[in-house]
């Protein structure tokens, strides 16, 4: 049986018309296009932002910590899908369309499964907030990718905003609330695997021949290294 929670507020209902309203006044295009951005494509598109943080996490001088934090996003997003099982279950809250009429449903299937909280705004503000304190450029872009997720899912009518706001705290907190427990081990890992193998995971590579006299290549003639863009500054740094 559903929960008071399901009799949702006015401002909650009534944002929710608003902005799925737009799918009923927009093109068959448009709407397909939202959907398969909404269901697929940020994820796609978070999954290509950590590819490309780990591209440059390897070429920073504190490369380990820097692959160690964008170890966390995957396994911090993994961790509060599971949190959510409960909350999921507790609340008891159904897809908007189950109890309110007029809604245009962009996707199926999911009539039996709970919409508090979303698990798709769950996984995009999870990442997103990992790989901010890894790298806070690309941080800032996957946030802006989180919030597009948010407003898809009351697009395609299958989230209140309070299930889009419920999964970004959660995330968010789980992410920052277990970031210095999943460090203190993801970081010696991360050291220990430079030291194996796997080191190019860990570490680019070092190419080209040594400069002579000890100096790496680019200094300001004075044994200093300059390089044309300073690595993003981490959070998660010891």
């Amino acid at each position: 049986m559903s929960t008071p929670l399901a009799d949702t507020t006015n401002p909650d209902l009534g944002l929710l018309y608003a902005v799925n309203g737009l799918a009923k006044r927009s093109p068959e295009w448009l709407d397909h296009l939202v959907s398969w951005i909404g269901e697929y494509g940020i994820l796609i598109g978070l999954a290509l932002l950590g590819l490309v943080g780990w591209l440059q996490a390897r070429r920073r001088p504190d490369a380990p910590v820097a692959v160690a934090g964008l170890l966390w996003a995957p396994l911090s997003v993994a961790i509060a899908e599971l949190a959510n099982l409960p909350i999921a279950a507790i609340v008891d809250r159904p897809r908007p369309f189950v109890d309110h009429a007029g809604l245009d449903v962009l996707v199926d299937g999911k009539a039996g499964t709970h919409s508090f909280v979303s698990d798709h705004s769950t996984m995009s503000m999870g990442i997103a907030v990992a790989l901010f304190l890894v790298n806070r450029r690309l941080g800032w872009i996957a946030g802006g990718l989180a919030l597009l997720q948010g407003f898809c899912r009351m697009y395609m009518g299958v989230h209140y905003p309070t299930d889009v706001i419920g999964g970004f705290a959660l995330a968010t907190a789980v992410v920052l609330l277990l970031a210095p427990i999943a460090m203190a081990v993801l970081v010696p890992l991360c050291h220990a695997l430079g030291r194996t193998v796997a080191a190019p995971l860990i570490r680019a590579p070092q190419s080209g021949p040594r400069p002579r006299g000890g100096r790496r290549r680019g200094g300001d003639g004075r044994g200093t290294v300059r390089t044309d863009e300073q690595p993003p500054e981490s959070d998660l740094a010891a």
